[in-house]
């Protein structure tokens, strides 16, 4: 399973490391998500959920 909110679509970002001679080393940013239990079709599930969702109050958790 990704590492990717269900709420937000959040996952991880790709690009590149640049030093001072601009040469490239690939890179990732690794999104802030959670395994937490929510409401999802009227049940509860345990899925990842991205801390920014968390904290603003997009989801609730059971």
């Amino acid at each position: 399973m990704s590492r990717k909110c269900v709420v937000t679509g959040r996952k991880t970002g790709v690009g590149n490391n640049r030093s001072h001679a601009l040469n490239a080393n690939k890179r990732k940013w690794k999104a802030n998500v959670q395994k937490v239990r929510i409401m999802v079709d009227g049940k509860p599930k345990r899925v990842y959920v991205s801390a920014r969702a968390l904290k603003s109050g997009k989801v609730e958790r059971v």
